[in-house]
């Protein structure tokens, strides 16, 4: 009869593909096998026996029988222990997995699975229950995982999956999904945390799983999860899941605020389903600013997302006033310098950055501060957005960050954040 040490149960697992494999350092020990000498009692040895010889024989219908057999005469955690190696062992033989994590548990469940591969075989053991959909089994595995110490940058993906498993997928914002989801978002930024701790850089679908569980469940921590997302992958859809969350608890903010906002999500190539394009004209023409009408619009018709008839009243009102607008702006130029306040400045300024000439609009916002009368913020805004469309990146930061407060300051931290990208 072969008693399995930990040592063999870890190579066991390791070379037979197992979710973890053995720690380096077991080899080091092989001469002196962590534990004490199990004390089996006669009765389950006998029957432990037959099991060994049916599983070496490839008969692994009558070795579950003598382990069935062995189970009813256990009378200590010794005896526990063993018959869940040889279970293990069994289950690898016959790739049986019900079998092999049925012993795994046994042995662990008997207290005497040596503590420096505890972590490990708890977290074999939270693995296989997840797979098996067995929420609770994974949860508690992971935790007890987590608490020998094991790797928590691989435990806690599991914890978190498992908590999920229990949320479903009916209505997540009701209790008590959720709940499980608030559980599984804090593991999930627990396994976040370790991989960067351990060097390791942080899957972007980790961040994406996150804003959409804390958005289904309605939890205030899905801005933080889309921010994580957006800084793990600076894509337009993802600064887009930002500027809609902004949005959403910002409902009252003016069309000149929310223009401001859509232009980002245009310059981070946000926009992407037909209302993206068709807002932000909509938004470009109850402001007056024709040529971001039509340049929004030709941009939404060029990508396929827009057809002809789509958004054309605004469109065709923009196409009609743009000669007349643009051949005004020269004047209006002139009269800004003359004027007592910064207004003209500010509206000329807005009809430049509308048809893309950004230099210009830089400059007669610039004139806007100088002669002031106006909406700092505002201003400071438009000119960090034209500082951006115009490649100064030092000088849009600078402008975005003497905005001072209310949606304004949020509108400039969001555009901060996409430079932020183009560092």
């Amino acid at each position: 009869m072969r008693f399995v040490t930990p040592l063999s149960l870890a190579l066991a697992l390791a070379l037979t593909g197992g979710a973890v494999s053995a720690p380096a350092s077991a080899a080091k020990k092989e001469e002196k096998p962590a534990g004490r000498k199990l004390n089996v009692s006669p009765e389950v040895l006998k029957s432990l026996q037959a099991a060994q010889k049916a599983s070496d024989a490839q008969d692994f219908a009558g070795a579950k029988t003598a382990l069935t057999e062995a189970d009813g005469k256990a009378a200590s955690n010794d005896d526990k222990y063993q018959i869940g190696a040889i279970k293990l062992n069994t289950g690898i033989q016959s790739k049986d997995d019900a079998l092999k994590m049925e012993g795994l548990n046994q042995m662990l469940d008997s207290g005497l699975t040596p503590p420096e591969q505890a972590g490990q075989f708890n977290m074999v053991a939270a693995d296989a229950a997840l797979s098996q959909k067995n929420y609770d089994v994974a949860i508690a595995r992971g935790q007890a995982a987590l608490a020998a110490g094991y790797k928590a940058e691989q435990v806690n993906p599991t914890i978190a999956q498992a908590y999920f498993g229990k949320a479903g997928t009916g209505n997540a914002s009701a209790e008590p999904a959720r709940g499980f989801n608030q559980q599984g978002l804090a593991a999930l930024k627990a396994a976040a945390d370790a991989t960067k701790a351990s060097g390791q850089p942080v899957p972007a679908q980790w961040y994406q799983i996150g804003v959409s569980r804390a958005a289904a469940a309605r939890l205030p921590e899905v801005t933080d999860w889309a921010k994580w997302a957006y800084a793990a992958n600076p894509s337009g859809e993802n600064l887009r899941t930002l500027i809609r969350l902004f949005q959403q608890a910002n409902p009252n903010i003016t069309n000149r605020e929310n223009l401001d906002v859509l232009r980002l999500m245009s310059a981070a190539k946000g926009l992407v389903v037909a209302a993206d394009f068709t807002e932000l004209a909509e938004m470009a023409s109850k402001t007056g600013i024709y040529g971001e009408v039509k340049s929004t619009i030709d941009a939404g018709r060029a990508k396929g997302v827009l057809n002809a008839s789509q958004a054309s009243d605004i469109y065709q009102a923009a196409v009609g006033r743009i000669p007349g607008d643009k051949s005004s702006l020269g004047a209006a130029e002139a009269d800004a310098g003359k004027a007592a306040n910064g207004k003209v400045a500010a509206a000329t300024g807005d009809a430049y950055l509308g048809y893309g000439d950004y230099a210009k609009a830089a400059a007669m916002f610039e004139l806007a501060k100088q002669k002031g009368g106006v909406d700092a913020d505002e201003i400071n805004t438009r000119l960090g957005i034209a500082k951006t469309m115009g490649g100064d990146n030092a000088g849009a930061k600078s402008a975005f960050e003497a905005v001072q407060g209310g949606a304004r300051k949020q509108i400039a931290d969001l555009w901060l954040t996409y430079l932020g990208t183009k560092a």
